[in-house]
């Protein structure tokens, strides 16, 4: 049952996540973000999302500090880039995200996309940084379902979460199938596809209903799909907003109505065919 932003998910032994947490990409380092992550945790978000690729590290961790509340009250991601990938520079890469963060460990560390060739080695140090306790649960993102497969094969740890682009254009139903076998949560990034969810009339039709946004919707389906949402904006007022989700609830009717959306579509990059280095 869905209550609030207090809603967690268990992702790891001893390890809960927000079930909705704020998103920083595209977020501009310096003040831009440190007012968005403060306003974000004034609204009652418990969950903030960033990445070495965002440059933003250090704001995230500076907004953090500056909320007043205590380290362990905030559930914080970051994630190592594709260009950091390898052994010795995963753990590299992890120590100086610590450093620009000013925490001692970081809750969920997310491998960027999928490299084959240096996923073993990049596993391998993520593992190492989990068993020291500086990241409390590790996990990857963009990886599909022969990607997962490819990392068990190996693998001592089970990823945690795949972070992933879902939204009613794009629902992936072998990675939900994949990763509800394996116990991996599934966190949906592209949330509103850029806005376009604006443009669906199914939509725009539910959201009618329920007398709130196409972006209120297309989050709560996620959220009841039991998945986890990181919807990001540097506006207070759609920061709020993208929070109030837990008023109103979809009916078994409107959520195949939006099921019925997929159509493959992206709006962010195919994991087979990019590397981003």
């Amino acid at each position: 049952m869905l209550t609030g932003l207090s809603d967690v998910i268990l992702i790891a032994p001893h390890v809960a996540m927000p079930r909705l947490g704020f998103g920083t990409y595209r977020s501009a380092p310096g003040a831009e973000t440190q007012q968005a992550v403060l306003w974000a945790l004034e609204t009652g978000y418990r969950g903030v999302d960033t990445a070495a690729l965002y440059a933003n590290e250090a704001d995230v961790g500076s907004a953090i500090r500056s909320s007043g509340l205590d380290r362990e009250d905030v559930f914080v991601t970051t994630k190592v880039w594709n260009d950091d990938q390898g052994y010795d520079s995963t753990l590299r890469a992890f120590d100086s995200s610590l450093a620009r963060l000013r925490f001692d460990y970081v809750d969920l560390y997310l491998m960027h996309w999928s490299i084959p060739s240096l996923m073993h080695d990049t596993w391998r140090a993520m593992e190492e940084i989990a068993d020291s306790g500086r990241a409390r649960a590790i996990g990857v993102c963009n990886h599909l379902p022969h990607h997962l497969d490819a990392l068990a094969s190996f693998a001592r740890i089970t990823p945690a979460v795949d972070q992933v682009e879902f939204h009613p254009r794009l629902q992936q139903p072998d990675l939900q199938g994949y990763c509800a076998e394996q116990s991996i949560t599934l966190e949906a990034w592209a949330t509103i596809m850029r806005g376009g969810v604006f443009d669906i009339p199914e939509i725009l039709e539910i959201a009618g209903v329920h007398r709130c946004t196409p972006a209120q919707v297309a989050l709560r389906w996620i959220l009841q799909k039991d998945h986890v949402a990181i919807p990001k904006s540097v506006h207070l007022e759609r920061i709020q907003e993208n929070a109030d989700v837990f008023s109103f609830e979809l009916s078994a009717e409107e959520m195949a109505t939006i099921d019925a959306l997929d159509t493959g579509e992206r709006v962010g990059p195919n994991p087979d065919r990019y590397a981003g280095r």
